[in-house]
């Protein structure tokens, strides 16, 4: 009997145990969560302990993309759709990864610049509000519906960003400037308005080019465009001289080599197994709800920042944090109502096979 490519997807998922779907989200879920919050705590060490390549830091956010080859090749062949009649030339394919891999490499650079000039608990509260961008985009180019609670969580995640803009006591790391401080906020709202646009692009990607949206099709997608990613960033890093300061900064990096080379290696580790979870919840459930999970490392990630680093966290932050909760809880409530309706048609689906086969 042959697939019939996304909805045979679905079906099956239907199909396991409902423990056994709990397990693969909550597992995923973890994998996002933990490796998001670890890699973007280890990007500001880099930049507290000495190191200032920018592009070093954009690098590592995609290099690890070789891990993501190990559940593409143990991933049962079974599970997957067969080969589509209208698959898309090579040429096509390419194109659309190169271009979606120089997009992916120009969002990393401006993460890595806001980074540089934030503390890891201003960087993640302004990177909440991609959420509401990604609203906008999928409406614009998914076909998304607007309804009252995405609405609610646009308004509140704007006003959870303006919140953290507008804030006197906000300032960056020990030595930036107010000025710097501005550029590191606009580079990262820049930076969650480019990455929801890729989400969205990649969505679109699915629908129109690629026409299936398979485990192994998502982690291919992930796979060729972060190579493409890495290496227009390793470009950057020869083009821009950066590469010849490595060696210094290594030396002079504040607990020694050894942990330099640590830190750029886990943390490249960690965004890939952030990817992990990216690609599994997107397989499993949507690429909404795993933006939706993205956003909620990123309102985790100031309180290990805290911890960890001491980041100053007063009143105007904790409440652009309740409000990013808040958001985040209109999201994924409307998420939960889209899935319910959509596990419902599909079940009937599969009931009128079965009164088909019979």
């Amino acid at each position: 009997m042959s697939d019939d490519g996304p909805l045979a997807n679905e079906l099956h998922l239907l199909k396991l145990g409902r423990w056994q779907w709990w397990i693969l989200v909550v597992g995923n879920i973890f994998f996002l969560i933990a490796g998001q919050a670890a890699a973007v705590l280890l990007g500001r060490f880099y930049y507290d302990q000495g190191g200032n390549s920018k592009w070093l830091a954009t690098l590592v956010q995609t290099a690890g993309f070789p891990i993501l080859f190990i559940p593409l090749y143990l991933m049962p062949s079974s599970q997957e759709a067969s080969v589509s009649p209208s698959a898309p030339s090579f040429r096509i394919l390419a194109s659309v990864y190169f271009f979606l891999g120089v997009l992916l490499a120009g969002d990393n650079m401006l993460y890595s610049t806001g980074l540089l000039y934030l503390t890891a608990s201003t960087y993640s509260l302004i990177c909440a509000s991609q959420l509401a961008f990604n609203a906008v985009f999928s409406y614009y180019l998914n076909s998304q519906k607007f309804t009252a609670l995405i609405l609610n969580s646009v308004v509140v995640l704007t006003l959870s960003t303006a919140l953290v803009a507008v804030n006197d006591d906000s300032e960056g790391p020990a030595g930036v400037s107010k000025g710097k401080y501005i550029l590191g906020f606009l580079c990262t709202l820049g930076a969650s308005a480019l990455y929801s646009l890729l989400l969205s692009l990649m969505q679109l990607s699915f629908q129109k080019v690629l026409k299936k949206e398979t485990f192994s099709v998502v982690l291919e997608m992930q796979i060729y465009t972060c190579l493409v990613a890495t290496c227009v960033s390793a470009v950057g890093l020869f083009a821009s001289g950066e590469w010849k300061t490595l060696h210094g900064e290594m030396e002079s990096f504040g607990e020694g080599r050894a942990s330099y080379v640590l830190t750029v290696v886990f943390t490249a580790v960690c965004w890939q197994v952030c990817s992990v979870g990216v690609v599994g919840l997107i397989f499993i459930v949507s690429s909404l709800f795993s933006n939706v999970i993205s956003t909620v490392g990123l309102v985790v990630t100031p309180i290990a920042s805290v911890m960890v680093f001491h980041d100053k966290m007063n009143g105007v932050k904790v409440v652009a944090m309740l409000l990013a909760l808040w958001g985040f809880a209109s999201y994924i409530y409307q998420n939960y109502l889209d899935d319910s309706k959509a596990r419902r048609m599909l079940l009937e689906v599969d009931e009128t096979r079965n009164d088909s086969v019979c």
